[in-house]
């Protein structure tokens, strides 16, 4: 390796590091591997999720068209993931208060399913949340290709999808389900 290559090196590592930086600033953590073999950023507007497949921590089978009739508020995330860890109390209030108008699922991608979920739910019992994970390795991919979490998603009453972003914003789930629920 050539002296003149150290400082280029160097240099990329250092752009690297304010890169990862700056999405964690900004809300949100990349992935290393895709949580779905989508194609493309995401879902389109619209698009019917409505088959998407969720297990809850008893191990019962839910897909979103049990929810048909009411907004739901979908949060991806991880117990690793720092942006996720400062949403999860909005996305618990959200949850609680739900009742017949919408319904709000944190749904984790940790590589380690209820291994990891339960302890920290455990150690997390002032959040009061009740967690789902994925029905198998591809059951979010109507939701398009999740490259960074959290990811947040609205969907209609009819299980289409309306608004998606990823990274978290104080009170930016609560705005776009109450925006959601005021289309009819």
């Amino acid at each position: 390796m050539s002296d003149a290559y150290v400082p280029e090196s160097r240099w990329r590592l250092a752009v690297a590091f304010l890169l990862v930086g700056g999405g964690l600033l900004l809300g949100g953590v990349a992935l290393t591997r895709g949580m779905s073999g989508g194609g493309g950023e995401g879902a389109a507007s619209g698009a019917d999720v409505s088959g998407v497949a969720i297990r809850d921590a008893d191990g019962n089978r839910h897909t979103l068209a049990d929810f048909k009739g009411k907004v739901v508020l979908v949060d991806v995330w991880a117990t690793w993931c720092p942006p996720c860890r400062r949403s999860l109390p909005e996305v618990a209030e959200l949850q609680k208060a739900g009742g017949d108008r919408y319904v709000v699922l944190p749904i984790s991608v940790d590589s380690g399913g209820w291994g990891d979920v339960k302890p920290f739910l455990a150690q997390n019992p002032q959040l009061g949340l009740t967690a789902y994970l994925p029905e198998g390795g591809r059951a979010l991919d109507a939701f398009g290709e999740v490259r960074s979490i959290p990811t947040t998603l609205v969907i209609d009453r009819q299980g289409r999808l309306v608004k998606r972003w990823s990274g978290y914003g104080e009170g930016m789930a609560r705005r776009a389900l109450e925006e959601a629920l005021k289309a009819r």
